[in-house]
């Protein structure tokens, strides 16, 4: 059995809070997507797979499907669950998930397939998936063009080590070996997070699991130099709100 990645399971055991204030939510111009391209609607059924904080989880509730939310991290589905109350949230992983086979219509990961991109994994999401079920993967990215983003980038890159990224694409490298979907197909969205320097930059990026994971000391000089950025750069020192800009990419594919 593939063992949560010791970034993710320290990191966001440790900063789940921070998560949940931090991190941006997913745009309702993927609604759409979600009826339309996973099929979601009153009667369907979802799995939110490694649903975390549940920054998901409430576009997922309102297609009106019925939705199992599935994440292995306990601080991630308390933060879930007292946004969430009347959520049905198991603890469960992607290669090993407390479900019935072919018992969902679809399974989403929303910032997250890249922590258990293997076959082990999708074996199991086929297993769970009806025939002709739709898995969807999202993932927010994040401008790099802008140059204040660059700089956030260059202060917290030297510590990823070897997590898991989206940007790196080996998350796509299980759909080569696994004949079990279809092609994946890429819906791409817009997105704005609007918010303070300290909940949009400062917690945003506290929480991105190799920096949350490291000691005390790092941590504190990897936010010393997140506030300097911030207090200095021109187009945020003295700003009470600040745009970040993101891309929301979405994929789908069928179960075959």
């Amino acid at each position: 059995m593939t063992e949560i990645h010791g970034a993710a399971q320290a990191g966001y055991a440790a900063e789940a809070e921070r998560y949940a204030m931090g991190r941006p939510e997913y745009p309702a111009a993927l609604l759409p997507w979600l009826h339309e391209d996973l099929g979601l609607s009153a009667g369907r059924s979802v799995v939110d797979l490694g649903a975390g904080t549940g920054k998901f989880t409430g576009l997922l509730l309102q297609t009106g499907a019925e939705v199992t939310a599935v994440e292995p991290v306990a601080a991630m589905r308390a933060q879930l669950l007292a946004r969430h109350p009347a959520l049905k949230a198991v603890e469960g992983r992607a290669e090993d998930m407390p479900l019935a086979s072919a018992s969902v219509d679809a399974i989403v990961c929303a910032q997250a397939f890249h922590w258990f991109a293997n076959l082990s994994a999708l074996t199991e999401m086929h297993r769970v998936l009806k025939p002709g079920g739709r898995l969807g993967l999202v993932w927010n990215v994040r401008d790099e063009s802008v140059d204040w983003m660059a700089a956030v980038t260059a202060i917290i890159t030297p510590f990823e080590d070897d997590a898991p990224r989206y940007y790196k694409g080996d998350w796509r490298k299980p759909f080569e070996r696994f004949a079990g979907f279809g092609p994946l197909v890429m819906h791409s969205v817009e997105h704005l997070h609007v918010g303070p320097p300290a909940e949009v930059i400062l917690n945003r990026f506290l929480s991105v699991s190799f920096i949350a994971a490291l000691d005390a000391e790092r941590k504190a000089n990897v936010a010393a130099q997140l506030q300097e950025l911030i207090a200095h750069h021109p187009a945020l020192k003295a700003q009470e709100t600040v745009v970040v800009r993101y891309r929301t990419e979405a994929f789908t594919c069928l179960r075959n």
